[in-house]
Order: C-alpha cells, then structure tokens, then sequence
C-alpha cells in the first residue's frame, strides 16, 4: 500500500464526488478513505436466511425475499404521492411502498425482473407491506462482497438523499476494500498483539464490515476496541507524563494565617478522616512543583465543598487568586452562599459572576480580579469571557466537570502564566476502570465517609402502576412537615428520548395536589433569574410543599 494511501480524500473514492463527498464530511465526519474504514456498521442481518413472503409476520424485524416486480404505478399527488410496486415470490404477493426518492426508485424498476429485497414488514388495511425497502438485483446482490452477515450502517436523510442510505453506504466500503490490495499498515507493535493474541488490523477491518461468521466478527471487535482503548490510554499517560516533568506547577510551600483561622475557629464541624486524607493528598501537590490535576469523588453532603474552600485558603495564603466554576447560576449562587456562610467576617474577599450580574457589578469585579483585591471569584461560563482577567490565579475548582469541555477548560489554564491548579469535584460515583480510562491524566481522591449525623439516604425504585403508593408517601410527608423534590431529566418532550418532561409532570402534579391545599413551585434552566429566585424562595421558606425542577 502507498504511504498516505488511507489518507486520500474521499472524493477521490469511485461513487462519491464532490457533493456526496460534502455530504460524507458533514453528516458523517467522513473526510478520508480511513474515515471510511473506520465508519462501522451498527448492527448486521443475516444474510444466509431468505423468507418466503408467507412466513412473514408483522412483529417481525428486518426480513430478506427474493422474487418479482409484477407491477408498479405512482398513486395520489403532492405530499401524498407514493410509488406502489407489486412483488411476489411465486408463494404469495406483498406491495412494495416509497414515499421518498421516488423518480431514482422508479427509474430503477423493472417489471419480471429479479430482486432481492429487505426491510421491515409491516401491516396496511390487512396487507403485508415493506416501506422504503432496500432493492437490488440478483446480479448486485451475487456481484457484492459476500458474507455471512450483510452491514447496516447509520445514515440520516440527507445523505438518504444523495443514494446513501445503509446500502449505498456498504457500497462504497466494498469498492474500497477492492483498491486495497495489500495489508493495512499495523498500528500495534506484533509483541503486543501476540500478547493480547489480537488479529491483524487487516483482518479486524474486513471482518467488522463483512464478517463470515460471529466469531470472526467477535475477534474483530475486541482488536478495534482494544486499539481505541489503547491510544486513549498511551495519549493520557503522554500528557499526564510531560506535566509531571515540567515542573511548571506554582508551589505553594506553606499554610498560613487565613486557613489556621478557618481550621480553628470557623469550622461548622470536625472533619471527617476522608476530608483529611484528601486535604493532605491536596497540599502534597500544592507544595510539589508540577501542576495538580485531581478529582475528588464524594456523595452529595460528604463534604467536598469544604475540602475546596480549604484548598483555596492554601492558595491565598501564598499569595494566588481562586475561583470556583459551576455548570449553573443555580449551583454557583449556592456554592457562593456557602461560602459567605463559612468565611464569616475573615478578611477574605470573595464575588460571584454569572450572566444575571449587572454590568456595574462586573465592572468592580473585573477591576478587583486585576487588581488583586478579590480572593475567590465563583461563577459559571462567565468566568471564561476574555474581560475576566486575573492578577495571578493559583488555583481552579470545577463543579461537575463533565459539563464542561475540554476547550473551555483550557480557557482557564490560559487565564494565568503559569498553569493553575485544578481540582474538579463529581458527586456522580466513577467506577475504577472507568476513571482509569477516561480520567486518566488525573489523580483521583474518594471522600468515602459522610460527617457525623447525616441521616441515611434510602433509595425506593416505584414502577409506573404502583404511582399510588408514591402519592399517598407525598401526601403523609407534607402532613409530617417535611417537604418534596421531583426531578425531571427534561424541560420540554423529546422526540429522541422516551423521557416525561417536567412541563407535563407539573401539570399532573398539579391535579393531583390541588391548591390551595398543596403549594407546588417550578424551577427550570430557561427560567429568568428572577422568576427562578422567586420560586426557590417559596421552596426554602416552607410556602411550597413540592417543588418540580430539572437536574438543575
């Protein structure tokens, strides 16, 4: 194979050109013949069984015929029209239905010719049916890369639109993998995969587009997926590597005044000894030299927040700035509210900035960030507009990191000569493995035990036809006193998914705990801040016995 060979553009494969190649690039990501090798079926039919049309039943999936066009003809106008053909198999008769691409479909058919056909069949006033159905003839079908299981390839209606549905799709691989005519370069050395008894990438390749059978398909994928995990793996160790051996980090040698202070005289609580084993893996790294990256995983309520503020402390006591990113206003007005709370009257200076602030607001925060007047900034993506400037940043808490990209950041990383240190806080549990995987560039601290007097969390799992037991429990709550959260996952109705949207649990919430009775409040991302303060303030005070919100 020549050196740059799965480089090539797209364009430049048999039956693509330029306007299939843009819309390959666009809908796919598929910009070079290795993209293209790369695009994997999501699913395979087999394609040793054919189905007579009298066997076919309606609950049935994707089936594969072979027979005949008897007859086809265009029925009803405009947005109603459709092309109908006529097939049998000599067994029985089943109608063949388009309603998209029609003039491409029907200049393709042939009464008497033989096809082979496959889709999905279905019911209409009493009659088998396959819509849009996949067609070719026999001489296609025989002429295609054989194998045991035929590809189904992801596509959208766009690049339906230019012949690149699931089929046209497969095409394109086949007159690939008919131009590649010697093995594809390896990409993992051979002692590793006589180790890991991997097959060659030219066998994995072939075998995951066009499998004889599923053990070869099985091979296939452990290879790929292993060579994914792999550069994921050696990029992290990479990175994580020249971090460590910069150096560059800013040393923070010593604990001072203002976190003496908080640890003596402010603290709400004794910390637990997972809150000392953490703040002691923290200001290891602080005094180090490299930069920290580290996550602390806890439960909500472990105390992750307080193990930041201290952390923070560090940073000011050596002379650095801090801020503190949430993915929302909500949970940035909380974290600064907690804060305020726990410094008490320290001289520690502390701002919040998020896009309700007023633009007065901003303008003494960015001349304080500059300055360096202001200690902790706590704030959303606001943080990341370019007027926030800081004298000298030391030291970076992100709330739930995985609402934040990768760019955004790195936007913080620039916000200061020298990189900050980061610690990023998750009370979403990591298994092991997982952070190895994914998270890998940081090391990782666990807050496994909950301060003294916390009440147990009971978890109960309510199916949809016991929803009567969850509303007398709500009901002899509220009597108790106490108070009720629903959460929905979604604002609005989702057509991709099967979720119930807080607008619709609202209004049924709102017939079964009828006012005045029962006080409900809503809270939302898209509400205005004002509106969203309001409700929060009925929740917090007692007025509203349930509250109906987002994750948010």
């Amino acid at each position: 194979m020549e050196p740059g060979f799965l480089d090539t553009p797209i364009e430049f494969l048999k039956g693509v050109g330029p306007l299939r190649a843009l819309a390959l690039k666009n809908e796919a990501d598929v910009h070079t013949f290795r993209d293209l090798l790369y695009y994997f079926p999501f699913r395979y039919v087999d394609k040793t069984r054919f189905y007579t049309i009298s066997e076919l039943e309606p609950e049935m999936p994707y089936v594969q015929i072979r027979g005949k066009i008897v007859a086809f003809e265009l029925i009803g106008e405009k947005r109603a029209r459709r092309l109908v053909a006529e097939f049998t198999d000599g067994q029985g008769s089943i109608e063949l239905v388009w309603f998209q691409g029609i003039k491409w479909i029907k200049d393709k058919l042939k009464v008497d010719a033989e096809y082979v056909i496959f889709g999905k069949p279905g019911v209409f006033k009493g009659r088998y049916n396959i819509s849009h159905p996949e067609i070719e003839t026999i001489a296609e079908f025989q002429g295609g890369m054989q194998s045991a299981f035929q590809p189904v390839y992801s596509s959208t209606e766009f690049l339906k639109s230019k012949g690149l549905e699931s089929r046209g799709i497969m095409k394109l691989v086949a007159t690939l993998f008919q131009k590649i005519t010697t093995e594809i370069p390896e990409t993992i050395p051979a002692y590793i995969r006589s180790r890991m008894k991997l097959v060659s990438l030219s066998a994995a390749l072939r075998n995951v587009h066009y499998p004889d059978n599923v053990e070869n398909l099985k091979k296939a994928r452990y290879r790929l997926k292993f060579e994914e995990f792999f550069f994921i793996q050696l990029d992290l160790m990479i990175t994580r590597s020249i971090r460590m051996r910069l150096k560059n980090g800013m040393i923070f040698p010593k604990v001072g005044e203002k976190l003496h202070d908080f640890y003596n005289t402010r603290l709400p609580f004794e910390l637990t000894e997972a809150q000392k084993r953490v703040v002691r893996e923290i200001r290891k790294d602080l005094g180090s030299g490299s930069q920290m990256n580290r996550m602390v995983q806890g439960d909500v309520g472990s105390g992750k927040t307080l193990v930041a503020l201290m952390s923070m402390l560090i940073a000011i006591d050596n002379g650095a700035q801090a801020c503190l990113m949430a993915p929302t206003e909500v949970l940035a007005n909380q974290h600064f509210n907690t804060f305020r709370k726990m410094l008490g009257d320290m001289k520690v200076t502390i701002a919040l900035l998020t896009g309700s602030t007023k633009t007065s607001e901003r303008k003494v925060i960015h001349e304080t960030l500059a300055n360096g007047e202001l200690n902790i900034l706590i704030g959303t993506h606001a943080i990341l507009e370019d007027p926030v400037k800081f004298s000298n940043l030391g030291f970076v808490v992100i709330d739930e990191q995985h609402k934040f990209g990768v760019a955004q950041r790195a936007t913080l990383h620039a916000k200061n000569t020298k990189p900050p240190h980061i610690l990023i806080m998750t009370a979403t549990p990591i298994p092991r493995t997982l952070a190895m995987t994914f998270y890998g560039d940081l090391d990782t601290s666990v807050i496994d035990e909950m301060p003294p007097g916390r009440k147990d969390i009971i978890t109960i799992h309510r199916t949809d036809n016991e929803r009567h037991k969850l509303h007398h429990f709500i009901r002899e709550q509220i009597r108790q006193g106490r108070q009720i959260y629903v959460v929905y996952p979604l604002i609005t109705e989702s057509e991709k998914l099967d979720l119930k949207d807080l607008n619709l649990g609202y209004e049924n919430l709102l017939s079964i705990f009828p006012r005045p009775e029962y006080q409900i409040c809503c809270v939302h991302g898209r509400q205005k801040p004002k509106d969203k303060a309001e409700e929060m303030r009925r929740f917090v005070s007692g007025e509203a016995h349930i509250m109906v919100s987002t994750t948010v």
